[in-house]
């Protein structure tokens, strides 16, 4: 992971929740993790991580994630046992 990657799991993390967080710096930093990204019905993407899978909703037309897309985020990276 590189210093961006980083960043976004830190901001993924922080309290209070971040309602600014990009979708894109997301599926970046879900992709250095190893995450296999897949299409679903819609906006919808699943993600696989440590054989843990959870399926988020892309956002649109905002590119922000909001803030209960956040807490779910990091829900699924703790129980796939990432943390900053």
């Amino acid at each position: 992971m590189n210093t961006r990657h980083r960043r976004t799991l830190s901001a993924v993390f922080t309290r209070p929740v971040s309602g600014s967080l990009k979708w894109r710096d997301v599926e970046a930093l879900l992709n250095a993790l190893g995450a296999t990204i897949s299409e679903r019905a819609g906006s919808r993407v699943a993600v696989m991580v440590n054989d843990r899978v959870a399926v988020f909703h892309r956002p649109h037309p905002s590119p922000n994630m909001d803030r209960g897309a956040v807490r779910d985020l990091q829900r699924y990276l703790e129980s796939a046992g990432i943390t900053p």
